[in-house]
């Protein structure tokens, strides 16, 4: 039988050695390099992470499978059995340009059951996590459960790509539900605004395009506390491809489905 509590000292653990190293490069000249376009950054730091975690993996489990952002891991085609879905730095441009508003995401999984998901902002040194049907955590302080807001109370963090990205979701979705909010934030960093929904500062996040490194721990810790989390139609997330993401408390989620994503046409 798993031990699921050793697995998460273990990760917690790692973690904290991890970011260790990141902040050790803050003084040091970075090695920046750009991926799929010239804003999709990656530094040495990135790949050194994953692979650090990678090796306590793969010695203290050998028999887990790991998908990571950087490439280093596995590609599993199912998500039988356990799997590791890491991002090493979570937000790289801004930890580039800014040293801060970034963290390590790791969310691990059994036979595509969430079962620990832990999100770390390195500067701030708030590390939340969660252990299925345990409860979710920022350091000591335990969260949630998560309360129902109404839309026009809500602060909703939004990926200001779509802007450019898809005018025709700008225009059927994005202008009328700034409209109707409290407000709108960025942070640049998917894993954080998943973490924020969780710890309350925030009421929901929507993105157009994430991937499962991206949205694999908040998605333990918000379900655990009893928030939603799927694509902009509604739909379960698949873990093995990138996804439109809408992640919010109860009854908002249901409220701004109906309202402004599942009706358009878009």
């Amino acid at each position: 039988m798993t031990n699921w509590s050793d697995i998460d000292t273990n990760a917690k653990g790692w973690i904290k050695e991890a970011a260790e190293i990141i902040k050790g490069s803050f003084s040091k000249t970075l090695d920046i390099q750009t991926k799929s376009n010239r804003n999709d950054l990656v530094t040495e730091i990135d790949k050194k992470i994953e692979q650090f975690f990678i090796g306590k993996i793969r010695k203290n489990y050998p028999e887990h499978k790991i998908i990571g952002e950087e490439g280093f891991g596995d590609k599993p085609k199912t998500m039988d059995g356990i799997i590791w879905i890491i991002d090493p730095i979570d937000g790289t441009m801004n930890f580039v340009h800014m040293q801060r508003n970034f963290a390590i995401s790791i969310g691990i999984y059994e036979n595509g059951v969430g079962m620990i998901g832990l999100i770390y902002d390195v500067v701030r040194d708030e590390l939340y996590h969660a252990i299925k049907n345990k409860g979710a955590y920022m350091n000591e302080l335990q969260l949630g459960p998560l309360e129902e807001v109404n839309i026009a109370e809500s602060i909703i963090g939004i990926n200001a790509s779509w802007v450019t990205e898809n005018k025709r979701i700008d225009s059927a979705i994005l202008a009328p539900l700034v409209k109707d909010v409290r407000g709108t934030r960025s942070y640049g960093c998917a894993a954080l605004e998943f973490a924020y929904v969780a710890a309350g500062r925030l009421d929901a996040y929507i993105s157009l395009r994430l991937s499962p490194w991206d949205f694999a721990a908040g998605k333990i810790l918000i379900e655990e506390l009893g928030g939603d989390v799927t694509d902009l139609r509604g739909k379960p997330l698949n873990l093995l491809e990138q996804c439109s993401i809408f992640v919010s408390k109860p009854g908002l989620h249901e409220e701004v489905l109906k309202k402004f994503l599942c009706n358009g046409d878009w």
